[in-house]
């Protein structure tokens, strides 16, 4: 064994070390510069940029990669997207462990219905425009991925997680050069997409008189959140929230179990099963928690071992890293002809998920259009945290079901979007089928979501037809 003081030993801690250090650097610049506090930049994606600027730099002098260094055990870029990889479904399953206090009205459940269709809608208005960008572009540059758009919903739709996973299938699968990095890329510019434009709205808005930004101090918390009665200690043999990660661990491993046995039975979309790592892990923390109802309903555990605010804090952590960790990993030496492109597709990407989410939030979230908007369209140009952080800016005690909306949105979401993460593998091979194939879907999603406005005309001219048949009769005589 290496001794204690070798970089093996060190490597990946100095990883973290550095991703941590980021952090409460970007905190500090939060908190002290003027301009900074005002943003909504949040601080993750802060302090992934201010890493990948050390990195350039110290690339532009030395001609290394930082991250590759023997300090970080030689392969730091790597375990950076490992680490995005990982924390995506670490998160996504403390956050299906979470349980729902609140009972569903019909109401509530068509708003939760069509927040889901909206998002799934938005994904595949994104790779439409994102789609047809690149095609346009592998018609002017020869040799160009036609498929490379693609990545624009999992970028600005899903974060960084997903972008690097599909980046990564592209890379390795059909051969696009630099296919983690630009997803990578794609999401960082999704996470800009949601300060920018966040930003300008609710500075025009506010200066139109339409809203009040509500004070950003934090609320106070509850010791019901933290300690409910029918639930385990804080701290006993166990520490509560050790336990909570147990569970999440434990869900993990059986997500890997079913990728393993999946992979097994199709080799050949080995890549794509271990690219849904988060939606089986969705669905082992989902088993999991049934296990524990039900032995909780015979009586065979006393207590509840999950909490919801424990669980909070660390699917918040997790995601946290994975946005640190993403955009460090970009490597700008493989973008440099992708720049360009790059650029169009974050601006189109910007435009089109602002016009689409706020004609919706307008259309079917009349009673708070507003807060549905901001939530809906940080989500997808970033993740839910993004969301919430351009929802508290409006509804601070989060008194609109827009919070909830984005919680509860996940499962339908997950059912109508897994036929686009299946398209998206079959994009490299047919892109120009799989253009029209989404522009087909995004018209029956509309459909489904607009369902209420496009039918009521159709159920007036019949309710106008029965309540006047001497009309009718009138017309057949005149004939």
């Amino acid at each position: 064994m290496s001794g204690f003081w070798d970089f093996k030993v060190w490597g990946s801690i100095l990883v973290f070390a550095a991703i941590f250090g980021s952090l409460l650097i970007a905190n500090i610049i939060k908190k002290s510069i003027p301009f900074m506090r005002k943003s909504l930049i949040p601080t993750s994606v802060l302090a992934g940029l201010l890493l990948l600027a050390a990195s350039a730099i110290y690339q532009g002098i030395s001609g290394r990669v930082m991250f590759d260094e023997p300090a970080f055990n030689g392969n730091g870029m790597q375990f950076l997207e490992v680490i995005t990889y990982h924390c995506l479904a670490l998160g996504f399953i403390a956050s299906a462990f979470k349980t729902s206090q609140n009972k569903m009205s019909k109401k509530r459940t068509v708003e939760i219905f069509d927040s889901g269709v909206t998002t799934v809608a938005t994904y595949l208005l994104q790779a439409i425009f994102g789609l047809g960008i690149t095609l346009i572009v592998a018609l002017i540059i020869p040799g160009f991925f036609k498929a490379a758009g693609v990545l624009l919903p999992f970028g600005f739709g899903q974060g960084s997680g997903q972008a690097l996973n599909y980046g990564t299938i592209y890379q390795n699968d059909y051969g696009f050069t630099g296919g983690s990095s630009f997803g990578l890329a794609v999401a960082a510019l999704g996470f800009l997409s949601a300060s920018i434009g966040g930003v300008i709205h609710l500075n025009i808005s506010s200066h139109r008189g339409r809203l009040k930004a509500s004070d950003s101090e934090e609320c106070a918390i509850t010791a019901e959140e933290v300690q409910a009665a029918n639930e385990i200690p804080m701290q006993e043999s166990v520490d509560k929230l050790t336990l909570q990660i147990a569970l999440i661990g434990f869900a993990y491993f059986i997500a890997y179990l079913m990728m393993w046995g999946l992979g097994a039975l199709l080799p050949g979309m080995k890549s794509t099963i271990y690219g849904f790592n988060f939606l089986l892990g969705v669905i082992s923390a989902t088993l999991v928690k049934t296990v524990l109802r039900f032995l909780r309903r015979r009586n065979v555990i006393k207590k509840e071992y999950t909490n919801n605010f424990l669980l909070t804090r660390t699917s918040n952590f997790f995601f946290d890293i994975m946005v640190v960790a993403g955009i460090a990993a970009i490597q700008i030496e493989t973008l440099k002809t992708y720049w360009g492109v790059l650029l169009i597709l974050g601006a189109v990407g910007m435009a089109i998920t602002f016009i689409y989410t706020r004609f919706v939030s307008k259309v079917l979230f009349k009673e708070y259009a507003e807060e549905q908007f901001l939530a809906t369209y940080g989500m997808l140009t970033g993740t839910a945290s993004t969301g919430i952080i351009l929802l508290r800016e409006v509804d601070k005690d989060f008194r609109t079901p827009a919070a909830d909306n984005l919680v509860y949105q996940t499962f339908p979401a997950i059912v109508f979007g897994f036929p686009m993460m299946l398209l998206a593998n079959w994009a490299p091979k047919s892109p120009y089928w799989c253009l029209v194939v989404f522009v087909a879907f995004f018209a029956a999603m509309n459909l489904i979501l607009f369902r209420s406005k496009l039918f009521r005309f159709g159920k007036k001219k019949t309710a106008a037809a029965e309540e006047s048949p001497d009309a009718v009769e009138d017309d057949g005589h005149a004939e």
